[in-house]
This record gives C-alpha cells, sequence and structure tokens, in this order.
C-alpha cells in the first residue's frame, strides 16, 4: 500500500477510513450479521478498486526539459549498480559536447519488515555511501553530478525527479537479466511508457568488473 504524497489524498483516505468504520459500526448495531456482511462488500470493494487501478495503463506523462541551448541534463536511477563502471562510462559518454547536469538517484530499498516499521535509516545510509562514491568517481571523470536519495519505488522516485529536475533523457541502470528484480518487474518498460524523453539501459554486471571502482577516499 503507498502512502498518500498530498495533503489532499490524506484528507481523502482520512474521511473514506473514517466512513468505513462508521458504516461498519452502524450494521453492527443494527444486527451483528449485517455488521459482517458490511465489512465483507466494503472490503472486497476496496480490493477490487485497488487492484483495478494497479492495472491501469497509465497515460505517458510529459517531462518538461529545463536544459538551455547547449546544456544536456541527465536523470540516472541506480541502486547496487551505483558505482559500476559500464554506468559511469555511459555517463560520461552521454555528457560528451555538452555542459551536462547529471542527477543521480538511488532509491532506498528497504526490508518489508523494516518498511512496514518506518525503520529507513539503515537503506537511507547504505544508498548515500554507494551514491557518494559514485559521484566521486564521476567527478574524476570531469561530469558535473549531484545526487538524491530516493523513493524506494524506482518509478516514483523518477517521477518525482523528473518533477524537480526536468531532465531531457534518463538513464536506468539494473543487474543483468536473472538478478535483477526490476527487470522482472518491467521497470525499464514501464518507465518507456510512461515518460517522453529518451531512456537508455545500462546493464552492470558487477561479477564480471573485477577492477571494479575503489575509491580511495
Amino acid at each position: 500500500m503507498k502512502l498518500p504524497r498530498s495533503e489532499a489524498e490524506a484528507y481523502r483516505l482520512l474521511l473514506l477510513t473514517i466512513g468505513y468504520f462508521a458504516l461498519i459500526v452502524a450494521g453492527s448495531w443494527i444486527n451483528r450479521w449485517l455488521g459482517l456482511a458490511v465489512f465483507i462488500v466494503l472490503s472486497l470493494g476496496v480490493l477490487w478498486r485497488s487492484f483495478g487501478r494497479r492495472n491501469e495503463p497509465r497515460p505517458t506523462e510529459h517531462v518538461e526539459q529545463r536544459g538551455e541551448a547547449g546544456e544536456r541534463r541527465i536523470l540516472v536511477i541506480a541502486n547496487e549498480t551505483v558505482q559500476g563502471a559500464a554506468l559511469l562510462d555511459r555517463i560520461a559518454e552521454k555528457s560528451k559536447g555538452y555542459r551536462a547536469h547529471v542527477l543521480v538517484v538511488t532509491p532506498a530499498l528497504n526490508s518489508p519488515l523494516r518498511h512496514w516499521a518506518s525503520d529507513e535509516d539503515g537503506a537511507r545510509a547504505d544508498a548515500e555511501v554507494r551514491q557518494a562514491a559514485s559521484l566521486r568517481a564521476l567527478e574524476r571523470l570531469g561530469v558535473d553530478a549531484r545526487g538524491e536519495v530516493g523513493d524506494a519505488d524506482p518509478l516514483q522516485a523518477l517521477d518525482d525527479a523528473c518533477r524537480s529536475f526536468g531532465p531531457d533523457e534518463i538513464i536506468i541502470s539494473t543487474h543483468p537479466e536473472g538478478r535483477s528484480h526490476w527487470l522482472e518487474t518491467n521497470v525499464v518498460e514501464r518507465a518507456r511508457e510512461r515518460f517522453d524523453v529518451p531512456i537508455t539501459h545500462v546493464v552492470v554486471d558487477l561479477a564480471a568488473e573485477p577492477e571494479q571502482f575503489r575509491d580511495p577516499d
């Protein structure tokens, strides 16, 4: 279940929750079996609406590109592969010939248990460490880059970053097929359907990079 992302959504959710329990209580006062029936009907309605919305194709979202003439704004999203040589090389390649501005977003991935316990400090700290090493590597390659820790949902992290950064293109980095949860859940394809800017998919095989970036700092 995703948390509401605005005060209006939170307010609507509060009203719906109050109405949900009020109807169940009212039915129970009349008859406990009526209360149970109301609970079942309302719960099935919530589940149907939730799964129905999840399966609805989302319309393509227009990304307002904020780069000026001669500039290139590149949005990169990567988790464990953020330090991969293949990704760093691709970012440097895409930056050549432009006044490039790169935003590296690393989702704060967490275990389900820690997520429900709202314990995300460890996940954010891990993401920040990987990201900082990647940014130092890009700096040595002459790439102007900054970083942000994003939402655990990579598509939501992309959506948030697109709104604030206005990229000209997006680079998504994943592990190879068979080892990538993002590929299993079709993140790349869904991103291409959702955002109207060019999207490059970079596969980073960390196991095949024996000289994987080692941060001297």
